[in-house]
């Protein structure tokens, strides 16, 4: 049970335990919010799309009551009875009476029905005639609708309209709603007379109770004019609508905001007269359906918190343990970490930094890695695998083009320029990766470890349009143009021959590097195609000057494959040339010479030994393999004076740094500028060397020689610090404390140094 309350102690152990409780009560959230969503939403959408189906229904009922208005308007047009004379004619102004008493009576909504021809003073309707003037200032007296107003609709009037509601007292004492529905007859341009219609308001909008039903809300027609025509309203409803802004909202369902309260709106018009029905009602007056529906969600969700907590703990105590044993095996490692730093930090925090530590490390080596890697293609070439092709993806390399080949550059300052580590090192930078998206070309610098020179590889799209020459010329034309536009170094270029495949880029290699020689003839600042070299007179019955530059140069590389090869080419000649013996015994010691001469210019004296072995042979077949045997050992010698002389470097520069740590303008840029090679070069190679970066191999001297001074010495620890070339004082001091976990003047204390004065105290603080 101690063991479980201890969990609770770790931070991280809490953050597992609130995260496989969140995790309980999203699933929770979300399935509470869908159904009650879904719900809510499918109420909301069954009401609406029934308001809108019993809203079409009844706009369809009005639109067949007004229809049945026009139709009465327009049989009252043709009916015999009722035409002007048989109006006007005392004997037959009864039957005229008794017709539009019958048209009166087919249909519920008409309270009483008028007939008016123009230029009569009389109105006829289904209880008799009377005068316009007593019709509208005595029976009838509209609110709004003047008699003037009145005779001018009756008389002007082409197409039907209808009056919205109006207060009418009728007969002096009865108070009433009424709409008119005028219609002209016949209803064009030529109309002699107008029909009207007198309706009650409560009769014409009872046609829309059945969309409000049991909700509270109001409904609303509008004319094509947007003006209000009738409205109903139904239960508490005291909303106060924004009538205009109603009339034009479009067909279909809406949520608009009245007040705090929200409301749903449903819009329906007519094409039969162009008017809108509009029925509204509160959004929440449905949400007691979903009460039910709420309870049973809550004693789910209770339920799902107390299993998902229980089941929270469990699987938050099985996945912490491992990664509580991963933190002891870090803790472990702590060397590579700020204890004090870490303080406060979960497990997690810590296993983080410790694996970032090691990924600065891998990022630090990762252009090593890479830079060797292309020296390993240049030297080797390229072994034909897929090892090879999941190393250049990882690499970020992408040398996918058909030809490939190599350039090799030498610079040198300009007469009257100094030496500048740092344009040299800009210029490193500028060629590590050059791409050309436009011409399909990528371009990958590679630094060797001779001094001043550094090989490009360069992978390029065919073409056609060029000859392959031509598009190799103009690839080392732009290369050059961009390195002498950004830096003042006289540059020459060697240039190999291009090959469709990169195991044979060590070929271009060695002779891009033979091409490069020929600076000593061309001048400094030439660019020389190997291909250039290698030109041979038609009728050349020696061995050809480019082979035998290759095999000199591939021997001076080291690079035993490519000697390999090129002695192979040179016997294969041999073989099918058809001269005497004597001619091909001269051609044969030719190519000894040229091995020996070469062993012997690289220093390589035990060459020697294999001359009287390589003297005797009977056959070309034996000759090229004793040849062989001895450019094997000639490029191992190189391999071993190469690795000597890095290594010779190497401990020069370590030396150099051991002298002078103490200097405060010690800098990478200075050795490099000492040595002359490359500040990342260098940067690596120390690092390779003494397993430190540059920095912190001088920290370690410097803390060693204070560590040294402050225990063997009296001096003051400000004046210690200034000696081994360090000016900030404080920094050093908490530098110091947190490698040593004490402050120099501690440390000072710890081993018996006694300072009267106190001033270490003084300059730590």
């Amino acid at each position: 049970m101690r063991l479980r309350w201890d969990l609770f102690k770790s931070k991280l152990f809490i953050r597992y335990l609130l995260s496989y409780l969140s995790i309980s009560l999203i699933p929770l959230i979300v399935l509470t919010s869908v159904i009650y969503n879904n719900s809510v939403t499918a109420l909301r959408e069954e009401i609406e799309l029934a308001n809108i189906n019993q809203l079409k229904q009844s706009r369809n009922i009005m639109d067949t009551r007004m229809s049945e208005l026009y139709d009465i308007a327009s049989r009252i047009t043709y009916d015999e009875q009722l035409t002007p004379y048989m109006v006007h004619d005392p004997y037959y102004a009864m039957e005229a009476t008794n017709a539009l008493r019958k048209y009166k009576a087919s249909n519920s909504i008409i309270s009483e029905l008028f007939l008016y021809y123009h230029g009569d003073n009389g109105v006829y309707s289904s209880r008799g005639v009377t005068d316009v003037q007593t019709l509208l200032g005595q029976v009838y007296r509209f609110s709004n609708w003047s008699l003037e107003q009145f005779k001018q609709d009756i008389n002007e009037i082409k197409q039907p309209i209808i009056r919205p509601v109006d207060q009418v007292v009728i007969n002096g004492f009865d108070t009433s709603s009424m709409l008119v529905y005028l219609v002209p007859i016949p209803p064009n341009d030529s109309a002699q007379g107008t029909v009207m219609f007198f309706m009650e308001e409560k009769v014409f909008s009872s046609l829309m109770d059945p969309i409000l039903k049991q909700f509270q809300g109001k409904v609303y027609i509008f004319d094509n004019e947007e003006m209000l025509i009738a409205s109903r309203s139904h239960g508490n409803s005291d909303e106060k609508m924004d009538l205009h802004e109603l009339a034009k909202l479009s067909e279909g369902t809406h949520n608009i905001k009245i007040g705090h309260e929200s409301h749903s709106v449903v819009v329906v018009k007519s094409e039969t007269n162009g008017w809108t029905y509009v029925a509204s009602m509160p959004s929440d007056q449905f949400f007691d359906r979903v009460q039910h529906i709420k309870m049973y969600i809550w004693v789910a969700a209770t339920l799902i918190i107390l299993g998902g907590a229980m089941l929270a703990v469990y699987v938050a105590k099985r996945q912490y343990h491992p990664i509580h044993d991963l933190f002891q095996f870090v803790k472990k490692k702590n060397d590579l970490l700020d204890a004090e730093q870490m303080k406060g930090k979960t497990e997690f925090d810590w296993i983080k930094n410790t694996l970032s530590v090691y990924s600065d490390r891998v990022d630090i080596q990762e252009p090593y890695v890479r830079n060797q890697y292309l020296m390993t293609l240049l030297r080797r070439g390229a072994p034909n695998d897929e090892e090879a092709d999941q190393l250049f993806e990882m690499l970020g390399l992408h040398i996918d083009g058909t030809h490939v080949f190599v350039a090799m550059i030498a610079w040198e300052e300009a007469p009257d320029q100094p030496y500048s580590v740092q344009e040299r090192e800009y210029m490193i930078q500028m060629l590590t990766e050059v791409e050309m998206p436009e011409r399909r070309i990528h371009i990958y610098g590679v630094e060797l470890a001779k001094r001043d020179q550094m090989a490009l590889i360069i992978n390029m799209e065919r073409d056609e349009a060029l000859t392959l020459q031509g598009q190799m010329e103009q690839v080392i034309h732009d290369v050059h143009n961009m390195i002498r536009e950004n830096s003042s170094l006289v540059l020459s270029i060697g240039v190999g021959s291009s090959y469709t495949t990169l195991e044979r880029i060590n070929q271009s290699y060695i002779e891009a590097a033979t091409a490069l020689e020929y600076r000593m003839i061309h001048g400094k600042g030439s660019v020389t195609f190997f291909d250039s070299i290698s030109v041979r007179p038609e009728h050349n019955f020696w061995i050809p000057k480019d082979t035998l530059l290759k095999l000199t140069q591939s021997l001076k590389q080291g690079n035993a494959k490519v000697a390999i090869d090129t002695l192979r080419t040179m016997f294969e000649e041999l073989k099918v040339q058809q001269v005497s013996i004597a001619l091909l015994r001269s051609m044969s010691f030719d190519m000894i010479n040229t091995v020996m001469r070469t062993a012997s210019d690289l220093g390589i004296q035990d060459a020697a030994q294999y001359l009287p072995e390589i003297s005797q042979y009977e056959s070309l077949e034996e000759l090229e393999l004793k040849l062989g045997e001895l450019s094997v050992f000639i490029c191992n010698q190189m391999e071993k004076i190469e690795e000597t002389e890095q290594r010779t470097l190497l401990d020069e520069v370590i030396l150099y740094i051991d002298k002078h740590y103490a200097e405060y303008s010690l800098s990478l840029e200075q050795l490099a500028e000492e040595f002359r090679v490359s500040v990342s070069y260098l940067s690596r190679s120390i690092k390779e060397k003494t397993g430190e970066t540059f920095s912190q191999y001088v920290w370690h001297l410097r803390m060693n020689e204070v560590i040294r001074l402050i225990t063997t010495t009296d001096q003051p620890l400000k004046d210690i610090i200034t000696q081994v070339g360090y000016h900030d004082a404080p920094n050093f001091i908490r530098k110091f404390k947190k490698e040593m976990g004490v402050t120099p003047g501690q440390y000072r204390k710890n081993v018996g140094m006694n300072v009267e004065d106190g001033e270490e105290s003084d300059n730590e603080d």
